[in-house]
């Protein structure tokens, strides 16, 4: 089990079954698909909820390149819900009070390390790009929680699918060893075939000279130290691998940095698409229902990323990972699921 799946698993409320069969949390995946499946028979339809934008886009680019500004405007000016890019916090916002806790809990990995020093012997580089990955799943299991439970559609800031580039960058810098690639790449075969790909991903084209530039008029100091080689792999991946293989199941609409500050055009051509390909066109309201039991049991799907390979970049020992969960119970509204937790105020209301 991964550590993201065994820390979601200090969300469950045991002691009080009620709960769970009211699906208060996400819990055991049998309990959970019966409270789905009885939704379902009572005529629960994501169908019925959808409308021409109840649909998934997610933006990529460069560093610095404008993601978070144009996915911020097609989501408002398309009624979408936005989802700004996940970091090694993530799991933070999603459980507790959302406070951010000690690096321990998130990955034992830091972005400030990789910056300062890409080829740290402690492995951090591929300790950190593993749990992003973790980290851009558990995102986007919750947009598609989001997108099938109201029908509102979503935009992220880059996604499990495009999540490779970074790591192929790392690769060819030689930031990495080998054998991570080959872990990385069993831990997202394992994974991503429980979910469906966005219907629209847009791709920002932005000079690595202006990505630079950029960086050093408004990036993190540590930032400013990332070399024009990382940057100019990741443009490559993005080029050469990532665009062409999401092309095959998803929309894709590329702009420059210029041509991407022009919304109106950018939501027409959104409205110009046909949206004629890729696995959402194969899903009917049961493989949808299903889905949807998936993505809200987010203990089980976290599971999917656990690859049982030895490699010590990632690799910890039975009696930390006791002491780490059991630490992690102990913190203030982590024993129990959110509202079943006395010691930050919480009272167990059997019916709400």
């Amino acid at each position: 089990m991964s550590l993201v799946a065994l820390l979601l698993r200090g969300g469950r409320a045991r002691a009080h079954p009620l709960a769970r069969r009211l699906g208060k949390i996400p819990v055991t995946s049998h309990r959970n698909l019966q409270y789905g499946w009885t939704a379902y028979l009572l005529g629960d339809r994501a169908s019925a909820k959808f409308n021409p934008y109840s649909k998934v886009f997610t933006v990529d680019g460069n560093l610095h390149s404008g993601t978070a500004k144009l996915a911020q405007q097609v989501a408002e000016t398309l009624g979408l819900r936005y989802f700004p890019e996940a970091d090694i916090h993530l799991l933070d916002q999603l459980t507790g009070d959302g406070r951010k806790l000690d690096l321990k809990y998130n990955g034992s990995c830091s972005l400030e390390t990789f910056y300062n020093e890409p080829k740290h012997p402690n492995g951090n580089s591929y300790r950190l790009q593993a749990w992003m990955y973790s980290s851009r799943f558990l995102q986007y299991a919750e947009a598609l929680s989001h997108l099938l439970r109201t029908g509102q559609g979503v935009v992220l800031e880059r996604s499990p699918y495009s999540d490779f580039v970074f790591l192929e960058a790392m690769s060819k810098q030689g930031y990495i060893h080998p054998r991570c690639v080959k872990h990385y790449y069993r831990m997202k075969h394992l994974s991503i075939c429980e979910i469906l790909p966005p219907h629209l991903v847009f791709y920002i084209d932005i000079p690595v000279s202006e990505v630079k530039k950029r960086i050093e008029e408004v990036g993190e100091p540590y930032e400013k130290k990332v070399s024009a080689a990382y940057l100019q792999s990741i443009e490559d991946v993005y080029k050469k691998s990532f665009l062409p293989q999401i092309s095959e199941t998803s929309e894709v609409l590329q702009y420059t940095a210029s041509e991407a500050d022009g919304l109106e055009r950018i939501i027409e051509d959104i409205e110009m698409l046909k949206f004629n390909k890729g696995p959402w066109l194969e899903q009917d309201d049961i493989t949808l229902h299903y889905l949807r039991c998936c993505v809200e049991d987010k203990s089980k799907i976290m599971s999917t990323v656990t690859v049982p390979d030895y490699i010590p970049e990632v690799t910890i020992g039975g009696l930390d990972a006791d002491s780490i969960y059991h630490s992690y119970r102990a913190l203030p509204g982590r024993m129990f699921a959110s509202g079943y937790n006395a010691d930050v105020g919480d009272k167990w209301i059997w019916l709400k």
